[in-house]
């Protein structure tokens, strides 16, 4: 499998407009992918935003000719049936064929407790995405079907109009139980970077080793796809500041888990250092450095690495990883 270098489009930060703009530059720019986070509410209530992901991503498959396009990650489990984002991401699959990934996790309060839903412990929200993952791979095969699951039932549905190539699905996870979930029924493996390195070598990438060979699969049959957190400007105050906006990505599961409201969430990272803000972030002045840590990710054995750049100005950030960042890692590792 191809490495590959993505471009994150962050619907908490910007309206589907801009993203959209964002989203044909990287194209033009020598980005592989454009994956786009799908909220119904932002981290930060001062200047956030939450356009809907499924028109969005039409949106930007029209507009474009080249890129994978996909989620990462929305969650089929709460506001969404499972049936609906089957018939959605099929439609998306006939409309650009071999384009597109549904990239799919267990969720966060923060998007549907406002709806009414309620917000159940972790373990059941990972038996209800392994039964809506199920239950969308039966609609994209079976011609009629029937569904009478512990979440969801549908009864003589069909999918009717379907890519020939069936649309990859992968997992999002931060834990070992849905890594290990990846590996056995994925086609692809979604985390974030930042982390202690111990959490990716000790237990994440095991986990998926597991998964796989509980499943009796290769490496080569799941895409591993890193999310990079990184912050490139020529100075480094400017580099350092764009990551204010992301500060509730330094909040500790504990103290986000639960929250559902953006103004809340705000508060609460409006109390963080910026020291704190920023270790999730490659923040660097210098491309080799970032060529230098993104590397980091590759050897360990990512082949996907999707950038985030935390500032105001994405269209900066594009060309200057474009030009920069981009011929750096495809010269040193190939593409």
């Amino acid at each position: 499998m191809r490495l590959r270098f993505g471009y994150k489009a962050s619907s908490e930060q910007f309206g589907p407009a801009d993203l959209l703009r964002f989203g044909v530059l990287a194209e033009q720019m020598g980005f592989d992918s454009v994956f786009l986070s799908d909220h119904f509410q932002p981290w930060m209530h001062e200047g956030g935003h939450a356009p809907a992901a499924l028109p969005w991503l039409g949106a930007l498959g029209a507009r474009t000719q080249r890129v994978l396009i996909g989620t990462s990650v929305l969650t089929p489990t709460f506001r969404y049936h499972p049936a609906v984002i089957a018939q959605a991401f099929a439609t998306l699959g006939v409309l650009y064929p071999e384009r597109v990934i549904l990239g799919v996790g267990t969720g966060e309060a923060l998007n549907e407790v406002t709806l009414g839903l309620d917000w159940p412990d972790p373990p059941e929200r990972f038996q209800r995405l392994k039964e809506a993952i199920t239950l969308i791979r039966e609609l994209w095969r079976g011609e009629r079907v029937s569904f009478d699951g512990r979440f969801w039932q549908v009864t003589d549905a069909t999918v009717y109009d379907r890519p020939h190539h069936e649309v990859p699905i992968y997992i999002g996870a931060s834990g070992p139980a849905a890594t290990r979930l990846a590996g056995r029924i994925a086609d692809g493996y979604i985390t974030t970077s930042g982390k202690d390195r111990a959490l990716y070598t000790d237990t994440l990438l095991p986990a998926l080793e597991e998964g796989l060979a509980k499943a009796g699969r290769s490496a080569d049959e799941v895409d591993t796809l890193m999310e990079v957190k990184v912050s490139y400007h020529p100075d480094r105050e400017v580099a350092l500041g764009k990551t204010r906006f992301w500060a509730p990505l330094a909040l500790s599961p504990e103290e986000k888990r639960d929250v559902h409201d953006p103004i809340e969430m705000q508060r609460r990272a409006a109390e963080l250092p910026i020291e704190r803000v920023a270790q999730r972030f490659i923040v660097s002045t210098d491309p080799d450095e970032h060529v230098e840590r993104i590397g980091e990710y590759i050897e360990l054995g990512f082949r996907h690495l999707v950038f985030h750049d935390p500032g105001a100005d994405q269209e900066e950030f594009l060309r200057m990883y474009g030009a920069e960042i981009l011929p750096r890692l495809r010269a040193r590792y190939g593409s």
